[in-house]
């Protein structure tokens, strides 16, 4: 019966596929696990967008310039102050993506009463501006309805009439600091992913003819990659950059991803030389399947694991690249939130108070999600490595 039982056992543990023991190894690594987790965390931020953010009103993106520079903590009274193209609807996507449609002013103030039918308001002095005459708004102009007065002044006070707090503090600009830090992941993880989108498809297309064909095609694909490889990344984004003639977010995504292919395009050369001598695919040529069919159906799945893991260091790189270039002011253009144009506003303002953490926080958001990339790719290489034991 021992017997009986050790060999179920051992025929049991060799039924098991190979993914199984690559999520084991994967999921026993703990640093990989922290990396995944922060990445997880950042792609819900990222597809929550406006609808996450302390600060979700247009002002994050316009910012309330009264309030510029201020320290991390910074509590403000905004009174709200209705526009008067106010009435259109916001699209449920737009919204999505680039927040509400401005309904309202937001003016900082010190303090407010109201007397009558009118809002008396003091306004907000700024450290580095003088302060403004105190104003006087009917309740009906602010209320933006008419109606007795008890009931517009609570109207004012319940909704117009805000009270904010910036955790983080606020830009040159007076926007939002942590709003701003957490819609950049959107920025940094789009550029990511369609980069590695475009570099591994762009990749596996050239990589795979090279390698499998080989000859004379092989020869001039090769040299195709040296030359690519060869000069600097940055310098390539830039010159795709003018190539296109056009700046902004999604020139900065095509531009990085056509800078990305060679190192996919190498590493599936590479396996295709040693996979297309193989068994099956003699037997596939045998049975007169078309090339494409064995490339794409028998040879390109057996590079799974190489692929994944690169497509992960591809990932860490292409933010890396993104933020270069947005510091540079090459990348995205403001007033979009893009964490390496943070850093460049902030190291523009170092010889400030305010200089220190609004370069200091941006920095630091990319380093994390870099490491996080980087955590994991290291997790995935000794997962998809049979030598790495489980425990």
């Amino acid at each position: 019966m021992v017997g009986a039982s050790a060999v179920a056992a051992v025929t049991e543990a060799a039924a098991r596929p190979p993914g199984y023991y690559v999520r084991q190894r994967l999921l026993r690594n703990t640093p990989a696990m922290l990396g995944l987790g922060f990445i997880i965390l950042c792609t819900l931020v990222a597809l929550l967008g406006y609808w996450v953010l302390p600060d979700n009103s247009p002002s994050a993106n316009n910012g309330v310039v009264q309030l510029q520079k201020e320290a991390p903590g910074f509590q403000a009274t905004l009174l709200r102050l209705p526009l008067r193209d106010s009435a259109r609807a916001d699209n449920p996507l737009l919204t999505w993506w680039q927040g509400r449609a401005p309904r309202y002013q937001e003016v900082p103030i010190a303090s407010y009463r109201i007397q009558g039918d009118s809002l008396l308001t003091q306004p907000y002095q700024n450290h580095s501006a003088l302060a403004d005459q105190p104003q006087a708004y009917a309740l009906t102009a602010v209320a933006g309805r008419s109606g007795l007065a008890a009931d517009l002044a609570r109207t004012v006070e319940q909704e117009h009439i805000v009270r904010r707090t910036y955790w983080l503090g606020t830009d040159k600009a007076g926007r939002d600091e942590l709003s701003r830090l957490l819609l950049g992941t959107r920025v940094s993880l789009g550029i990511g992913l369609v980069a590695v989108l475009i570099s591994v498809l762009l990749g596996m297309l050239i990589g795979a003819v090279a390698g499998y064909v080989g000859g004379w095609l092989d020869s001039l694909l090769l040299g195709l990659m040296t030359v690519v490889w060869s000069i600097p990344g940055i310098m390539l984004v830039i010159a795709i950059s003018l190539a296109l003639d056009s700046k902004g977010v999604w020139t900065s995504f095509v531009a990085v991803g056509l800078t990305m292919w060679v190192d996919v395009a190498r590493v599936v050369r590479g396996q295709m030389l040693s996979l297309r001598e193989k068994t099956f695919v003699e037997a596939g040529r045998v049975l007169g399947l078309p090339q494409s069919r064995l490339i794409w159906r028998h040879l390109l799945p057996n590079m799974t694991g190489p692929l994944i893991v690169l497509a992960t260091s591809n990932f860490a790189a292409a933010i890396l690249l993104e933020a270069g270039l947005s510091f540079l002011g090459l990348g995205v253009q403001p007033p979009a939130p893009s964490w390496g144009l943070m850093v460049n506003e902030g190291f523009q303002l170092l010889g400030t108070e305010a200089g220190l953490w609004l370069t200091l926080l941006p920095g630091l958001a990319i380093s994390l999600l870099v490491l996080s990339f980087n955590l994991l790719g290291n997790g995935l290489r000794d997962a998809y490595d049979p030598k790495t034991p489980l425990s």
